[in-house]
């Protein structure tokens, strides 16, 4: 029986792995953790959709009772390794943006850096190159909850670079977050004849030319 989206719920996969990674949320349960490092495994080589709870359930040499005690169900189990593995970029995302100095570097930084993590990752990158099916719809056909989340945490970080005076005092942060999370989620959901996502030099000159320049707003020309 093949596994649905993991798109139920109020919140989208992305809203839950940011909070998450913002609040430091982590695993105490060493069992749950077992299980979801397990399933990870499992998921890596075979793909979501070819595995099944007994399969995870014998890779974290448990029972099968035990993997069902704590998921109940295979989609249950599959969003929270996803999210988890969210969760750990946004860690590492969140940390490797203080390296940058100045508004413009974090902005071409967090481009880069944020699909070559997404697209080098085992799990994550491998499903939208094997199973888009699965993932890519909840990241763009979630009525847009999981752009949204994405576009909350760029703004939230635009508004800091604002209040510290490294951006213009008139920017609307919202837009152009959501601007720049639209040009992300198109490179990382449909392949470009135009641009190597592998050739990061090539991906930061586009973010320098592209997304940085909407840090600093037109005003309107006088009449």
């Amino acid at each position: 029986m093949e596994s649905a989206p993991p798109t139920s719920g109020a919140d989208s996969l992305l809203e839950r792995a940011f909070s998450d990674a913002v609040e430091g949320v982590d695993d105490t349960d060493a069992a749950r953790a077992r299980i979801l490092d397990a399933a990870h495994e499992q998921f890596c080589r075979m793909g979501i959709q070819r595995s099944t709870m007994e399969d995870v359930a014998r890779r974290a040499g448990v029972s099968r009772i035990t993997v069902y005690r704590r998921f109940t169900t295979k989609d249950a189990l599959v969003e929270q390794v996803v999210r988890r593995e969210f969760r750990r970029y946004f860690d590492r995302f969140l940390v490797e943006i203080e390296r940058a100095e100045t508004a413009a570097d974090r902005v071409v930084l967090g481009f880069v850096s944020s699909l070559r993590a997404i697209r080098a990752n085992p799990l994550i990158g491998g499903l939208i190159a094997t199973e888009p099916d699965f993932l890519v719809p909840t990241m763009i056909s979630d009525d847009g909850r999981t752009l949204a989340s994405v576009r909350q945490f760029v703004a939230g970080q635009l508004r800091r670079e604002q209040s510290a005076g490294h951006v213009a005092p008139g920017l609307d942060t919202d837009l152009v977050a959501e601007m720049m999370v639209r040009v992300s989620a198109s490179f990382l959901a449909i392949p470009s004849p135009l641009v190597d996502l592998d050739d990061e030099s090539r991906l930061a000159e586009i973010a320098r030319h592209f997304l940085v320049p909407m840090l600093n707003p037109r005003t309107p020309d006088a009449p």
